[in-house]
């Protein structure tokens, strides 16, 4: 069976834990022989979207272009997994529109939770102003309305998320119960 591509979308609030599951899930994958490619948003903004900003612009033009590149790997048949905060609904929902098997993730964290884990002290600057167009704080998240899968980060471990995820692809067929047959 040859490997079929497709895009993982994990979206949510910083400190979600968007990045760890999409690491998760890709280490799962290529312990099975899947083709994967993790598309972290952090990194991706350092080299492919240098110069945007946090304006409502910006993030759009930034998602478009993970989606992008994601769409290119997806129909190449790797398995794009992108981690990315992309906080408005109407661009994911017109990723889901030009592509091909994208699966929408919500890793879903009470605000709270989110800010006990920032070791990098980002969301204590946004509240302090220091910080401007901090998604939660002084800028919104749209949560998805419909999304494929909802981790919900702060009642399940990592693992039961990452099981949660292979087991929706599972049962959609894109990618086999079977561990052995990737040829």
């Amino acid at each position: 069976m040859k490997q079929r591509g497709s895009i993982l979308w994990l979206t949510g609030l910083s400190g979600a834990g968007k990045t760890t599951i999409a690491k998760g899930v890709a280490q799962e994958l290529q312990k099975r022989n899947y083709l994967t490619e993790v598309l972290d948003g952090d990194i991706v903004r350092t080299y492919l979207s240098q110069g945007l900003g946090f304006s409502k612009q910006d993030r759009d033009t930034n998602v478009q272009r993970i989606g992008f590149v994601a769409n290119l790997l997806s129909r190449n048949g790797i398995i794009a997994i992108a981690a990315v905060i992309s906080p408005y609904r109407q661009v994911r929902e017109e990723l889901k529109q030009t592509t091909t098997n994208f699966i929408e993730i919500y890793v879903q964290a009470a605000l709270a939770v989110c800010e006990s884990r920032d070791v990098k002290g980002l969301y204590a600057k946004a509240r302090a102003g220091q910080i401007k167009h901090f998604t939660g704080i002084s800028d919104p998240y749209e949560e998805p309305i419909n999304p494929d899968i909802i981790c919900q980060t702060d009642q399940f471990t990592v693992e039961q998320c990452v099981n949660q995820v292979l087991h929706y692809l599972e049962t959609q067929g894109l990618i086999s119960t079977d561990f052995l047959d990737r040829s």
